[in-house]
């Protein structure tokens, strides 16, 4: 993560003032004040999860929206103020957002933080630097989404039990339609030859799709994250593995610049298939604007392009 500036720490505190100050003038909670509970949850495709959930019965706001890259996330000074106000705040875990403690603690936030990862077995990082590591691209398994959704679930019945059959009964539907999408994955992946079944993205994020689904990760132009360098040594041996694999299509991300994807495919002889959506939602309108939708999409460009 990089490191705040100067204008955003000030402009933090600026805010901080002004809240304080208008707290001062009420004793009224946010959560009194709209009558629902205050929610925050940390990346868009999270926040779909909880959105289905929910409902309309909580005021949700997603930190890292559509199309952002959660790992290389700023927060800006306006989220110290929504911190400062939720009452709920849902958090993937596993490293993935690694400015959280830092914002919530400068926010002073007395929300109560859900892991929705806790009860998933991590996989781990097999190659790179980060080798070792655990890997956070838990909700490429529909099963884990599925986990997710009952940690979800049960964090907003505890939290606002007037609304606990809303919560329910939204999660049961939700999660009707989650086995059913894993189901279909399950489908469209048999007709791709189990030796096509081999993938090669701009960051290492299919881990948790491969171990559920029978692919194999042959590598990544940037490792577990979208930033850093590569060296040419690194590409040198990247167009290497796609060639001795037999690769013919390698696949951007709607969160990433693809120009050293394009320069891997072009050294490798190989085809750069449509952008997947990886770390998150896309836009409203696209293919991947919600999870079922990112996910549907995803498999689908794989069945085509690897087929």
């Amino acid at each position: 993560m990089k490191r705040w500036s100067i204008q955003q720490l000030l402009g933090g505190l600026v805010l901080l003032i002004l809240l304080s100050a208008c707290s001062a003038r009420t004793s009224t909670s946010s959560t009194q004040a709209s009558g629902k509970l205050q929610v925050v949850a940390t990346h868009s495709i999270l926040g779909d999860l909880v959105k289905n959930v929910a409902g309309d019965a909580v005021d949700l706001h997603v930190l890292v929206g559509p199309d952002g890259d959660a790992h290389t996330y700023e927060p800006p000074p306006a989220d110290l103020i929504t911190l400062s106000k939720t009452d709920l705040l849902f958090e993937n875990g596993l490293g993935f957002e690694a400015w959280l403690d830092k914002l919530y603690t400068s926010s002073g936030s007395k929300a109560e933080r859900v892991v929705v990862t806790r009860n998933i077995e991590p996989l781990h990082f097999a190659a790179g630097d980060e080798a070792g590591e655990l890997d956070p691209h838990v909700w490429h398994d529909v099963s884990n989404a599925i986990s997710m959704v009952e940690i979800i679930r049960d964090a907003l019945v505890k939290a606002d039990p007037s609304n606990a059959e809303t919560y329910r009964a939204n999660a049961e539907l939700y999660l009707g339609q989650l086995r059913d999408l894993d189901v279909w994955v399950r489908e469209q992946v048999q007709a791709i030859p189990e030796d096509h079944r081999k993938l090669v993205t701009n960051h290492d994020t299919f881990g948790y799709f491969a171990h559920a689904y029978g692919f194999k990760v042959i590598g990544s132009a940037f490792g577990a994250t979208t930033e850093g360098e590569t060296s040419a040594a690194q590409i040198a041996a990247l167009v290497q593995q796609i060639k001795d694999a037999g690769v013919p299509t390698i696949f951007a991300e709607n969160i990433a610049n693809t120009d050293l994807l394009n320069q891997v495919a072009q050294e490798a002889g190989v085809k750069v298939g449509p952008p997947l959506y990886t770390d998150a939602l896309g836009q409203p309108g696209t293919d991947g604007d919600t999870y079922v939708r990112l996910i549907r999409y995803n498999v689908g460009v794989f069945a085509e392009a690897l087929k």
